[in-house]
């Protein structure tokens, strides 16, 4: 089987090729532009999509020697993102679909995500935890099979994602703050600064980071002088690896407790933050003094990829899923992936 992924829910267009299990191509645009902005502009991300997505589409099919008449169903994100990025790949994914009389399967982005680490060999087995750590998304879930999730807890505020790009904005890093953060880090002192643990010991899953998002501006508030703040290299590289340490605390604590109270072995990180190089390495050296297995995918395919949703289309097909027209976009994650009876414990 073949199969077309379409990915535009923010601000990257993204096309992949999946034939018989195996990824063929996974091309990715990134809007570099949005920097110059401090954020992503919806109305530009749009725009964006709707020049880069054909060519895209297209260099993804010719890496992957395939013509659109060999392709046996279309897939592409339909929420939550973006509305006006997310239709641009949704429609297209229809025309396509429609025209060649193949399936469309639209695909939840956050659930893609959860399966992004099933690009690689060897993935998780069921069940598994996995933490998403994906732009405004912080999200712990047992995954029983594809279809079978059980929300365990989530953000009450900013996300994980959300609270690195306005610490590295405040710290005049650009955007997105996350890279840049993980970046000084490495430079600075993890123990400089006490920044707190937010809900770290709640004794739930839950998350929050706009506490702690919040402590970093009145510690820059209290170095200013006259208004003035002025910053030296070093203590820079300080605020970010303390900042970078509180952030892995929480995130690594709660996983590491969860998959120890569900007698879970397997644990996946996926989404942008995964790629953060002091929670891979805080991971992998729990996982081994714990007997857990890690999963995280490659940098290429934690960020935002077409090869996920072409990848998840591909196993829903396989547990005999029907293709639908019926797919309007949406922005907010909401109950589209966990039912009522399947958010707790």
């Amino acid at each position: 089987m073949t199969i077309l992924g379409i990915e535009s829910s923010c601000d990257e267009t993204s096309a992949a090729v999946m034939r018989d299990g195996a990824l063929r191509s996974n091309v990715v645009s990134s809007q570099y532009f949005h920097a110059e902005h401090g954020g992503v502009v919806p109305e530009l991300a749009s725009r964006a999509h709707l020049t880069a997505i054909l060519p895209i589409v297209r260099e993804a099919l010719g890496e992957a020697a395939v013509t659109v008449q060999e392709l046996d169903a279309v897939a592409a994100t339909q929420g939550p993102g973006l509305i006006g990025s997310l239709l641009v790949g949704l429609n297209l994914g229809k025309a396509l679909a429609v025209g060649l009389g193949i399936p469309f399967l639209p695909v939840n982005h956050i659930e893609a995500h959860l399966f992004s680490t099933f690009l690689q060999d060897p993935h998780p087995s069921f069940p598994f935890l996995a933490l998403a750590v994906s732009g405004g998304h912080t999200l712990l879930v047992r995954i029983d099979d594809v279809g079978a999730y059980t929300l365990l807890g989530g953000t009450i505020d900013d996300a994980a994602g959300e609270a690195f790009d306005k610490v590295g904005k405040m710290l005049g890093l650009g955007f997105p703050g996350g890279p840049a953060i993980d970046r000084l880090a490495v430079e600075g002192n993890p123990d400089a600064l006490a920044f707190p643990r937010p809900l770290l010991d709640s004794g739930d899953d839950r998350f929050s980071f706009s506490g702690l998002k919040t402590s970093v501006l009145y510690h820059l508030r209290g170095r200013a002088r006259n208004g003035v703040l002025e910053l030296h290299a070093n203590e820079i590289a300080d605020i970010c690896a303390s900042f970078q340490r509180a952030v892995v605390d929480v995130l690594a604590g709660k996983l590491l407790r969860a998959a120890h109270r569900e007698g879970i072995r397997d644990i996946a990180v996926v989404g942008g933050v995964s790629a953060n190089r002091e929670l891979q390495l805080r991971l992998r050296h729990e996982a081994e003094q714990r007997g857990l297995r890690v999963f995280i995918p490659d940098l290429l395919l934690s960020t935002d990829n077409a090869a996920m949703v072409a990848r998840l289309a591909a196993l829903k097909l396989e547990r005999h899923a029907h293709g639908t027209l019926d797919a309007p976009a949406f922005a907010r994650l909401g109950t589209t992936l966990f039912s009522t009876d399947n958010v707790g414990r």
